[in-house]
Formats: C-alpha cells, sequence, structure tokens
C-alpha cells in the first residue's frame, strides 16, 4: 500500500464483466459487427466454466482445465483458440482495470490436435473446386436448368473469384463498362437472412478492398441482365428497394432487395444434383476453381492472391501449387519425348 501498487480486487462476476468488455471492445468502433458476433460465441464458450464465479477466484488451473474441457467435447481447434484468444483479452482488460491482480491466462497452454503422419510429410488436403471440365459442364447446366439470375451469378463467381459476400453486396456503379473492371469495396452481411435487415460491411482485411479486370464475356452478360433488371423496377416502381444493387431479388414481395448468401448457397446445391457433381462444393469453392484456373493459364501466385484480395492465404497456395505440380507432370513426358525424338535426329 505504501508503494502505491496494491490493487482491491473487485467481487464481479465473469459473465458481468464479460458483458462489460464486450461493449468496451465494441466501443472502440475499430471491430466489425461481424467480429463482435463471433466474440460473443466465444464468450458463450467461457461462460459454461465461469459463468457465476468472481473474476478473482477464478485460477489458471480452472482456466486450463476449461480449455482441455472443450478439447475433450469435441470442439474444433479454430474454436478452442479463438475462445483462449477472447478469454486473454476479457482478463487482460480486467488487470488493466485494477479489478485483477493476476491473469488467469498467462502460461495456459492451448491443448492441440495430435500431429498425423500427412502433417510430419507435409502434405494438405486440397479444398473441393470444380475441374476446367467440370465447370463447363456447371455453368451449362446453370444456363439450362438455373432459376433467375443463376447462370450470371455462378458464371461472375466462377470468373472473377469474388466471395459471396462481395457479390451480394455489388452495385452498379462498382461495374466499370468501359474499362471492364468490377470495384471491391464491401461486403454483405445478414447472419438472420432476414432480406430486409441486412447491412453492408467494410470488406474483413484491406487487401480484399482491390480493382479486378473482368473478361468480355462477363461483361456482355452483365449488360444484359442490367436491362432486364431494368425491366423489373418499371414493373415494381411504387415498391422496389432501389439501392444499386446489381444482384436484386425479383419477385413481387421484396423486389430490389440484394440476394442474400444464403440463397445462392441453395440454388447451388440444387444445380449441383442437377449436374450430378460433387454436392460438399459450395460458391466459395468458385474462389478456388478460379485459383485453379489462373494456374492453369500461367498467372503468377502473387497475381492471384491480389486479384482474390488475400495477403495470405495456405489455401490458394495449396490449390495454386496442386495445379502447377499437375502441369509439370504433364509436361515431363511430353519433354522427354522431344528429346528422345531430337536424339534420334542428332543420330541421323
Amino acid at each position: 500500500m505504501n508503494q502505491g501498487v496494491y490493487v482491491e480486487e473487485s467481487d464481479v462476476i465473469f459473465e458481468d464483466f464479460a458483458k462489460e468488455w464486450l461493449a468496451l471492445y465494441e466501443g472502440t468502433g475499430n471491430v466489425k459487427e461481424s467480429t463482435v458476433r463471433i466474440r460473443k460465441h466465444e464468450i458463450k464458450r467461457l461462460t459454461d466454466y465461469f459463468a457465476k464465479l468472481k473474476l478473482k477466484d477464478i485460477t489458471r488451473r480452472q482456466y486450463q482445465n476449461a480449455l482441455n474441457d472443450l478439447k475433450k467435447r469435441g470442439y474444433a481447434q479454430n474454436t478452442i483458440d479463438g475462445a483462449h484468444r477472447t478469454g486473454k483479452m476479457i482478463f487482460k482488460k480486467a488487470v488493466e482495470l485494477e479489478i485483477l491482480k493476476k491473469d488467469p491466462t498467462e502460461y495456459t497452454q492451448v491443448p492441440k490436435q495430435q500431429i498425423t503422419i500427412e502433417d510430419l510429410e507435409g502434405r494438405k488436403s486440397l479444398p473441393n473446386y470444380l475441374e476446367k471440365q467440370e465447370l463447363k459442364y456447371f455453368l451449362q447446366t446453370a444456363k439450362k436448368f438455373g432459376l433467375d439470375q443463376d447462370y450470371l451469378i455462378f458464371l461472375l463467381l466462377a470468373y472473377t473469384g469474388l466471395r459471396v459476400g462481395e457479390l451480394c453486396a455489388l452495385k452498379w456503379r462498382d461495374i466499370n463498362f468501359e474499362e471492364q473492371t468490377l470495384n471491391i469495396s464491401k461486403t454483405y452481411y445478414n447472419p438472420t437472412n432476414n432480406r430486409k435487415e441486412y447491412k453492408l460491411l467494410t470488406p474483413k482485411t484491406p487487401t480484399a478492398v482491390r480493382i479486378i479486370d473482368i473478361d468480355e464475356a462477363v461483361i456482355n452478360e452483365l449488360n444484359k441482365h442490367n436491362l432486364a433488371q431494368k425491366e423489373t423496377m418499371m414493373k415494381y416502381r411504387d415498391r422496389y428497394h432501389n439501392e444499386d444493387f446489381a444482384f436484386a431479388n425479383i419477385d413481387e414481395v421484396l423486389p430490389g432487395y440484394p440476394l442474400y448468401i444464403k440463397k445462392i448457397e441453395n440454388r447451388m446445391r440444387r444445380l449441383l444434383k442437377i449436374a450430378k457433381l460433387n454436392s460438399n462444393l459450395t460458391p466459395h469453392s468458385l474462389r478456388h476453381t478460379h485459383t485453379s484456373l489462373l494456374a492453369e493459364a500461367g498467372v503468377s501466385l502473387p497475381q492471384i492472391m491480389e486479384r482474390l484480395g488475400h495477403k495470405d492465404e495456405d489455401t490458394t497456395k495449396n490449390v495454386y501449387l496442386h495445379v502447377t505440380k499437375e502441369m509439370k507432370k504433364e509436361a515431363s513426358p511430353r519433354s522427354s519425348k522431344n528429346s528422345r525424338k531430337a536424339s534420334n535426329l542428332d543420330l541421323y
């Protein structure tokens, strides 16, 4: 007390302080709404163990045991890591506010999944994506059997590598028809799938804000879509939600509201079933498909990462390395054959 370092610990319980921390965290103005939602889920994992306990009574052993138990209960590694990240921030803030003397998250060992032989050998599983011929067939199916806007939606996702949230947020003013470019500056957010309660958020990373070139065939399809949408606007002009969305509902209930992610996922599932293709594919798989197409066309990895809006992404690297490795394998026999031909010519 004489030295001024004494801290009188508070009797606040964990669940109350967690709410207080979340309000402070959200109030910084630097956190996206989607991130706050994730933090709420991670707090829920911790409140299973500490809800009514006083912060000052939570020991390092209790905290460690909580993380260990999450692993025993079968939670994914990302979930456990996320819960620990949030726990560290909560207890650190409690120490900063002099509510707590010691941080029980110090020296914690996050339980890890056992390393497999595949991990040791450096083999990483590839994400699902469509090969070039499969994509061609899928788009043909979308053109023949797709519902309204299906063909253009999946054509655009496959030929640009857009995230589905970026596509839902796309507005006509983001499309430069003369320069044949797309300006990606926002993403669609709607966790409840209530069409009226959507929000447009800034992308998750600065690198996700980008301008990309698009193929002339895609531009032509967008032009046709633009004309068709104007007819819909005229039809429902009294109640059309005119916010310039490129991909909007055309039904009479809520015309003009942007398409939501779940709807596009359901549309893709339907088409995959018709085409008898891999049912585990999602709209995000078309980003990986786009990566494979670019890699096959000889585009460098840094250029692909820039186009996709990635700073660093292991999944993209895995697809790129897989495709280029297969191309080298195919080229090797041809090279050997040509070498043999050359040797024979030299002999004669």
